[in-house]
Order: structure tokens, then C-alpha cells, then sequence
């Protein structure tokens, strides 16, 4: 039981000190890759204030450290539901300058806090490119692109003159809830470097800050004559909730400046620890501003509480049901203004139907026009009865602040047919769960790139495979024709058994030789003599003469060196046979000669067969250098691109999404890919940009239709979208033909109609020239089927081609469309879509129109700005 105690306290206690640890920690920040010659910040930062000793890692040369550290602190406390905690963090900035390309890692920082040692872990930095500077121009104090003066010195007066803010209102004179826009800009001639200050709780205001990036961007401005580095500080959009007179009060901003201390050297202040510059804290009060608010005219009994500019529209997931199903109604609100701030819509449902609470879904964003977007309602209804029941329209009145006057709008109403229920229990939908899904993961890996519209089916590349293909089945044809020629040939066959008959016969002459029988030797060599150029020439015996034999051996290519050992050889034999002196040598010597004849003229022949060989081998040889060549073209891209993506794969993975966007999309510049875009739809999809994460799986759903990781990721993203779009129903082998269609890329059908024609021809050839009856029949059939797999390949190929080519698809990226009857802003409105959904364009005549068809099939037409084209 003690020993139990003590595992318990240790374990607990080791707990402690992980959770402790953990909390004391140092985060870095610096950007991915930068530009050489640019400037950036390199900001470790450690959350607790109580730092006995800070040292950053060794800094490569490459990276030139021109000021730093700065040191800041901050602290923050929070109190909700009278519950108050704090945090304070502190701080150290370096300003580096990168002098050359390459990619550097800097190591890990560390510091000493509560008497123990935490670190950071290692950031790098990749250099590539060049910015564009004009001559002997200094890199400038801080990354912002603009030239500024020279750092002032310690001790110099900050007059208001050198560092103050203004603030600007869009409209000082509305009508209450109607949206106002305040901005915040900072002008400075001094290196500022962190500016603290937040809107007050205020009276009468309903405030909401506008996201704004974190890196701060300058600008140039002239102010009175002066130049001053400015920037957008904050932004925040009012609804004011009071009518009169209202007043936004003054901000107090806490700024700290950074001055040099030029009394130490820097140099030394680097290596120590030190620094040679001092951060001076600066207050700055932003001037506050009056807002005139003029109450709204007499409101109606309905009024929504709505004041902007909206929309309604209403869907329903079924129109017939059995009595004790579940129907959902939804209802989306959309357009600029104060939607957060607007009451539920009403709908009026029938007696016989059980209400539930709906599922109310914020699909709005604060940009500087206001808060602009969706609020959706989902409505779920149980029919209790049997019958036909009708929901009555729905209707949202509000302000519309472009006309001065009350507006009500409304959904069309629905015709519900409820036939009777089983009985059973009733299946509803639960709003209070969702299914744990999520996108599937990035692609890695190298990716090549290709031009836009860059196909390989109908290029040159594929006309010359196909061509390849066919001159081959036809010299195999030919080649495969010849020998069955040469086998059904019997004069081909006493040809080619010329030299072996000769051979034998001079065999036997040579056995008789040594038996000393003078006669039948030279009859026996006359006969292989005569027989061999007779077999050899296909020359009948009763034509046998040597004219005949040295005008055919002539013909066919033999020297006339060879001719004469030939004649000369029959002649010897004649003479031999009767001359006088040794028997024995005699016969040695013509033995000799025939032997050397026969020779000489079987090599000759066989040299002109390998010359007329030589032109097919060529020919061979020709194609294989036509085959590599376009090997080489289709070889993957340079390795830049591979390196780009995974620095970009490295980005997504850390969590840094909008670096991530950039870098994806910088790639793309450069050549298009399915894997880039499936990663760029990733990206978005992990920022909430839920539109453009769909465009981007759209291009690349059409580069690679049969991913099924794209297939996936964008029917789930789309599953998010507002608008459920039920499309024509259609015959189920005109689906299945498209599914067919949309199995691979237009390349990939290319490739495997090259494969399929491959296999025919080879089928077609053991057809032709096969003996065995089952292989000849395996042969015919399987020919036939594979040449119909190759046209419906090219057939497939084409088809995607042209949907490449000719690209109808769009996605809705406003908020809320009004999709009108005619191209016009004064027409009637026909219906109304959101966000996100897929819309095919059926006319591009007009510049500023476009014309549009659902995929249930309704049609109108929006303004080309509210769509991008896929």
C-alpha cells in the first residue's frame, strides 16, 4: 500500500513538472523564405516575464543580424463570469538581413526561467530569389518596403509631429443599426516597433474588430508636406443601438520606439549580450469622432430588426413523405448588415405537423463593408396525418438602408403530400451531433507540372506512338509472313540444305581419297560441286553450265573474285581427274579447291542477307531513338518544383495555412497539377474558406477525375455548403457511363488506349500465324475486343478533353446571389443561391452576365463578378 502511495505522489509530481515546463516554453516566429537582399524579423517569445538569461542560437553568416535583441513585455488580464486570470509573456526581436540563397537553419534559443533551462526548436529559413532595390540603397530597418530615415539617436524628443493617429469613420451620419466602419491608421517618422490599444466597452455601440493581418505592411503618405511610413492599425464595424448624438471617445495607444545608442559598439554589444539600442515607451491618443444616429420611421409589427440590405430564401429536403418521417425546411437570410443581430424567422407550419427548435447555423464574416453572408435556420416537422398540407411562405421584413424604407421579402411556399405511416417509429434527424469526419490529408511527394490545356491524347507525342505501334505490327507482319514463306517453300529448303548436302558429299569424297579410288572421288566432288550451286541457285541440272552458274552467282551478289575459285575449282576437278604424276596429290589438291569455293561462296551470300537485313535493323533502331526522345520529354519537371511543394507541404503541416495558400499558389503559376490543387483545397478548407477550398478540389477533380481522395474532399467540402441541390434524376446507364468516362485523366485513356492497340496488334499476329486452333480463336476475339477498348479509350479521352477545353462549370463565391429572369439588376428575381454552389454556364455573350443552369435545372442569369469559372 506505501509503495502504491509513492508511485501515486511520484507520478503526480512528474505531472506537475511536465505541466510546469510546458507552461513555461519559448515559441519563435520567422517566415519560411524570403528573398535575398530582403529584411525580416526573427521574435522568440517566452510566456512568463521572470527570464533570468536569454541566448538566441548561432546565427548563420549567411543571415546578418542589423539590430537586435529588442526586448518587449506584455501582460493581459481577463475576468468572465467574475472569474479573473492573467498572462504576461516577454518578447526578444532580431532584424536579419539575408545577403545570399540557400537554405539555413538557425538553431534552437534558450533561456533560464525559475532557475531552469527551456529551449525553442530550430527554425529555417529558405533564400531564394532577389528583391528588387535601386543602386547603393541600404536594406532598411525593417521589412516593410519603404525607405525611411535614419534611426534616431538615444535621448531624442518623440514630438506628436513624428508619431500620431487618425481615425475615419465611412459614414458619420446613419441610421440606427446601420453598419459604420472606423479605421485606425498610424503615421510615423520613427522605427516603431509595437503598439497596444483596444476599443473600450462603449454606450450605445455594438462593436466588432476586423480581422487584419498580423504582419503590418507600410506604406508611403504624405501628410502636410511630410512623408510618413503609414499603416492600417485596426478597424472595427459599429452598429449603434441608440439614436442622437454618439461619440466614439479617444484610444490611448502604448508604442514603443526604437532609438540607437550610438555611444556603444555594436559589435561588442552583439557578442556580450548587450545591445546597442534602446526601445522607448510612447504614448499615443487617437482622437475620438461623433456619430449622428437617426432613429428608424415608425417600425412595422413584423419588423425583423434587420437594417442593411438582405435576402430570404426557403428549402425543402422532400415534397412526399409518410405520416411520422421527419421534413426539414431551411431558411437562409442572407446579405449585408446586422444579420447576428436579426430575430428567427417564423414559419408557420400546419396544426397536424410537431415543431422542433431549429439549428441555427452563423455563416457570416466581418470584412469592411460590415458583417456580410448567411444566417441559416434549419426546421424539422413531423406529420402526425395523412393528407396534403401546404407551409405557407415565409417573410422577413427589414430596413434597407439604400432606399430609406421598409422592404418585405419572402419564400415561396410548399405543397407537402403525406400518404399514411406504417406505424413504426418515426426516424429524425439529430442537430445536437455530427458525424467525426474531416478531409482527408495532403498529398506529398514530388509532383510534376504541366501547361495549362497541355494534353498528350491529340498531340504530336501521340500520333507518333500510335504510328511506332503500327510500323512495327507491320515489319513483324512482314517478318512473320517470310517465314512462314520460307517454311512452306521447298526451294527455300534445298537452298538452305545446299551447304549440308555439299558438305556430306565432300565427306564421302574425302573417305574415298583415302581409300586411293581415283574415279568415284572426283565424280564424288563434281557432285557436290554441280549440286551445291544447282540446290543453292535453284538452277535445274539441264541449265547447269558455268555460264549459267557465274551470270547467276553474278545476280545474286557474289564477287567475281569468288566466281573465278568457283569455275576454277570445277575446272581443276576436269583436269585433275586425268593428269599425270602423284594420284594423291592430286585429289588433295582439288579437294582443297572445292572445299575453298563452296566456302567462299556461302559467305558471300550470307553477307548479302545481312546487308539486306541491315535496312530493318536501322529502321528498328530509328524507332527506339523516337521512343526515348519522347521518354525524355515526358520526364518529370526540374527539381524546383519538387523542392517548392515541400516547403509548401512543410508549411500546411506546421499549421501555417495562409503561407501554405501562397506558396501553393506560386507553384501554380508555373504549370498546373491535380496534387497542387488538391493541397491548395486543403489549405483553404483549414482557414475556413470553404468557396474557394471547393474551386480549388473542382480544377482538380477535372485534371484527375478518378482520385478518390479529390472525389472525397470535395463532395465533403460541398456537403457544407447552403444550398442541397437535388439534381435530375437520369437513366442509370447514362450515370454509370459518365462514372465510366470519369475514371481516369484524358492522359491516362490516352496511355491505355496506347496499350490496348499494343495487345491488339500482338492478338492480330497470333491469329495470323498461330497453328494451334484455340490460339488462333484466343487470338481473333481478343483482337476484336481490345481494338473496341481502344477506340472507347480515345473515345473517353476526347470526351474529357473537351470538357477541359470548353469548361462550363463555375462556383458562386458572393455570399448571396440573386439569381435574376434576364440579364438585368431591374428585372424580377428568380431564385436565390449562396456560396459554394456549382452552377454551369449556359451563355457568355455578355461581359457583365452570365447565363446559368442548376444541376435540378433551373436556369437564370447573375453578374459574371459573383461566379469564378473552374
Amino acid at each position: 500500500m506505501r509503495l502504491t502511495l509513492r508511485y501515486f505522489i511520484l507520478c503526480v509530481f512528474c505531472a506537475l513538472n511536465a505541466i510546469a515546463l510546458k507552461a513555461q516554453s519559448i515559441t519563435v516566429s520567422a517566415p519560411s523564405h524570403v528573398a535575398a537582399g530582403e529584411n525580416f524579423r526573427l521574435a522568440y517569445t517566452v510566456n512568463t516575464q521572470d527570464v533570468e538569461e536569454f541566448r538566441a542560437g548561432n546565427i548563420p553568416g549567411a543571415l546578418e543580424v542589423l539590430a537586435g535583441p529588442y526586448t518587449s513585455s506584455q501582460s493581459s488580464f481577463q475576468m468572465i463570469n467574475g472569474h479573473t486570470s492573467s498572462s504576461s509573456s516577454v518578447t526578444f526581436t532580431y532584424t536579419l538581413y539575408a545577403s545570399k540563397d540557400g537554405t539555413f537553419k538557425i538553431p534552437p534559443a534558450y533561456a533560464i526561467v525559475n532557475g531552469k533551462r527551456i529551449h525553442s526548436h530550430a527554425v529555417t529559413v529558405h533564400v531564394s530569389g532577389h528583391v528588387s532595390s535601386s543602386n547603393n540603397q541600404q536594406p532598411s530597418m525593417h521589412q516593410n518596403n519603404v525607405n525611411t530615415s535614419r534611426m534616431q539617436s538615444a535621448g531624442t524628443p518623440i514630438s506628436g509631429n513624428d508619431l500620431f493617429i487618425r481615425v475615419s469613420a465611412n459614414k458619420k451620419h446613419v441610421h440606427e443599426q446601420e453598419p459604420v466602419l472606423l479605421t485606425y491608421k498610424v503615421y510615423t517618422q520613427v522605427d516603431l516597433t509595437q503598439l497596444e490599444g483596444k476599443m473600450p466597452d462603449l454606450k450605445g455601440f455594438h462593436s466588432q474588430e476586423v480581422q487584419l493581418p498580423q504582419q503590418k505592411s507600410f506604406h508611403l503618405e504624405k501628410v502636410g508636406g511630410k512623408t510618413y511610413k503609414c499603416v492600417t492599425w485596426s478597424q472595427y464595424v459599429m452598429y449603434p443601438q441608440m439614436t442622437g448624438k454618439l461619440t466614439i471617445p479617444s484610444i490611448t495607444f502604448n508604442g514603443i520606439v526604437v532609438q540607437e545608442n550610438r555611444s556603444v559598439d555594436p559589435f561588442e554589444a552583439f557578442f556580450n549580450g548587450g545591445s546597442g539600442y534602446v526601445e522607448v515607451k510612447k504614448s499615443i491618443k487617437a482622437p475620438s469622432i461623433d456619430i449622428t444616429v437617426d432613429p428608424l420611421p415608425n417600425r412595422p409589427t413584423d419588423f425583423s430588426g434587420g437594417v442593411g440590405k438582405f435576402n430570404i430564401s426557403a428549402q425543402l429536403d422532400k415534397r412526399e413523405l409518410k405520416s411520422g418521417n421527419p421534413i426539414n425546411l431551411r431558411i437562409v437570410v442572407g446579405g449585408i448588415g446586422n444579420l447576428k443581430l436579426i430575430k428567427q424567422p417564423v414559419v408557420n407550419f400546419p396544426k397536424d405537423f410537431d415543431t422542433y427548435d431549429p439549428k441555427v447555423t452563423d455563416k457570416t464574416k466581418l470584412t469592411a463593408n460590415g458583417l456580410e453572408g448567411n444566417m441559416v435556420y434549419d426546421f424539422m416537422a413531423v406529420p402526425r396525418n395523412q393528407g396534403t398540407y401546404t407551409i405557407p411562405s415565409v417573410t422577413f421584413t427589414y430596413y434597407d438602408v439604400t432606399q430609406n424604407a421598409y422592404k418585405t421579402i419572402k419564400t415561396q411556399p410548399f405543397t407537402i403530400h403525406v400518404e399514411r405511416g406504417d406505424g413504426g417509429l418515426s426516424s429524425s434527424a439529430d442537430f445536437t451531433q455530427d458525424i467525426d469526419k474531416d478531409i482527408h490529408a495532403i498529398k506529398k511527394g514530388p509532383v510534376e507540372l504541366s501547361k495549362k490545356h497541355d494534353f498528350f491524347f491529340g498531340s504530336t507525342s501521340y500520333t507518333i506512338w500510335l504510328t511506332i505501334c503500327i510500323c512495327i505490327f507491320v515489319a513483324l507482319l512482314i517478318v512473320f509472313r517470310q517465314r512462314a514463306l520460307e517454311n512452306a517453300d521447298m526451294v527455300g529448303k534445298r537452298r538452305n540444305r545446299a551447304n549440308k548436302i555439299a558438305s556430306k558429299r565432300l565427306k564421302k569424297a574425302s573417305q574415298l581419297m583415302f581409300k586411293n579410288r581415283q574415279a568415284e572421288f572426283y565424280d564424288e566432288v563434281l557432285r557436290a560441286l554441280w549440286g551445291y550451286v544447282g540446290d543453292k541457285l535453284n538452277m535445274p541440272v539441264v541449265t547447269l553450265s558455268r555460264d549459267n552458274i557465274q551470270d547467276n552467282l553474278a545476280n545474286n551478289h557474289v564477287d567475281s573474285e569468288t566466281i573465278k575459285k568457283f569455275v576454277s575449282a570445277l575446272d581443276e576437278c576436269e583436269f585433275e581427274r586425268y593428269a599425270p604424276g602423284d594420284p594423291t596429290g592430286n585429289m588433295n589438291k582439288t579437294f582443297e579447291s572445292a572445299m575453298t569455293a563452296i566456302e567462299h561462296i556461302e559467305d558471300s551470300l550470307k553477307a548479302s542477307k545481312k546487308a539486306r537485313k541491315s535496312g530493318f535493323h536501322t529502321l528498328l533502331l530509328l524507332f527506339a531513338f523516337v521512343m526515348v526522345s519522347l521518354s525524355a520529354q515526358a520526364a518529370p519537371k526540374s527539381s524546383a518544383d519538387a523542392a517548392s511543394k515541400k516547403i509548401a507541404d512543410s508549411e500546411y503541416l506546421r499549421g501555417n495555412y495562409h503561407q501554405a495558400i501562397k506558396d501553393y499558389n506560386e507553384i501554380l503559376k508555373r504549370g498546373v497539377s491535380a496534387d497542387i490543387y488538391y493541397n491548395l483545397g486543403n489549405s483553404y478548407y483549414r482557414t475556413d474558406n470553404l468557396t474557394q477550398a471547393i474551386l480549388a478540389y473542382e480544377r482538380a477533380y477535372l485534371l484527375a477525375p478518378g482520385d478518390a481522395d479529390i472525389r472525397f474532399n470535395l463532395q465533403f467540402a460541398s456537403s457544407k455548403t447552403i444550398d442541397k441541390i437535388t439534381p435530375i434524376n437520369e437513366m442509370f446507364f447514362v450515370t454509370w457511363y459518365h462514372s465510366l468516362v470519369n475514371f481516369t485523366s484524358v492522359d491516362n485513356w490516352a496511355c491505355m488506349a496506347i496499350g490496348f492497340i499494343i495487345v491488339a496488334l500482338v492478338l492480330t499476329l497470333i491469329y495470323l500465324f498461330s497453328y494451334n486452333i484455340l490460339m488462333r480463336k484466343i487470338g481473333f476475339f481478343g483482337g476484336i475486343l481490345f481494338i473496341v477498348l481502344f477506340l472507347m479509350a480515345n473515345l473517353f479521352a476526347f470526351q474529357q478533353k473537351q470538357t477541359l477545353l470548353n469548361r462550363s462549370g463555375a462556383i458562386v463565391i458572393a455570399p448571396t446571389v440573386n439569381v435574376m429572369k434576364t440579364p438585368s439588376t431591374n428585372s424580377t428575381q428568380s431564385f436565390v443561391i449562396h456560396e459554394g454552389t456549382h452552377v454551369d454556364i449556359t451563355d457568355k455573350t455578355m461581359k457583365d452576365w452570365r447565363g446559368i443552369k442548376l444541376a435540378d435545372g433551373r436556369e437564370g442569369w447573375i453578374e459574371t463578378k459573383q461566379i469564378e469559372e473552374i
